[in-house]
């Protein structure tokens, strides 16, 4: 864990982490995903989220004589709709991701630590291009309510919200930010 061990050569007090590595496995009907595809996929998106928030927690709790904190997860609208012909298991992974959040936050509450997450719908970037779908934002914003896709800084805007002051009531919530999808 190089990145805590760095933040932690720094000297100040840890306040927050955001979630937000994750990968897709590229598009496949369950039958025709390998294991390998499927151990990437769970191991960066739940295990690398769940160790992630676990030395998070140690810098933050006030268990530990810290200050408190606030872990922000990024999931996906995908959790709810399920992916079906497309990606499961990334589907899956971020299903994994919202039960996280949810039992997280009700773990560390009491010692000062928010949890919450995003789950962004269709957003503006290079993620389903690199999926092997480069047309994908074009082909699935008709049917969006909002008829387009979402930007980044509509993302980052939820996720500063909830690591703000203005959000200090909120735990275990999934916001979503998908344009009514």
């Amino acid at each position: 864990m190089r990145l805590f061990a760095a933040a932690d050569a720094i000297g100040a007090p840890l306040a927050g982490l955001v979630n937000n590595a994750g990968v897709s496995g590229g598009f496949s009907r369950l039958e025709d995903l390998s294991g390998s595809v499927l151990h990437h996929v769970l191991a960066v998106n739940v295990a690398g989220a769940m160790l992630c928030a676990r030395e998070a927690i140690r810098r933050m709790s006030t268990k530990h004589g810290k200050l408190g904190g606030t872990i922000v997860n990024v999931s996906s609208i995908a959790a709810k709709l399920g992916s079906a012909g497309e990606w499961i298991h990334y589907a899956a992974s971020k299903g994994a991701i919202d039960t996280l959040t949810i039992g997280l936050a009700r773990e560390v509450a009491a010692e000062g630590i928010r949890v919450n997450a995003v789950a962004p719908g269709l957003i503006d970037t290079d993620f389903h291009a690199a999926a092997g779908a480069p047309d994908r934002l074009g082909q699935m914003a008709p049917d969006i309510p909002m008829a387009r896709a979402g930007t980044p800084e509509e993302v980052a805007d939820a996720i500063l919200w909830l690591m703000s002051e203005q959000a200090s009531y909120v735990t275990g919530a999934i916001v979503p930010v998908g344009g009514g999808r």
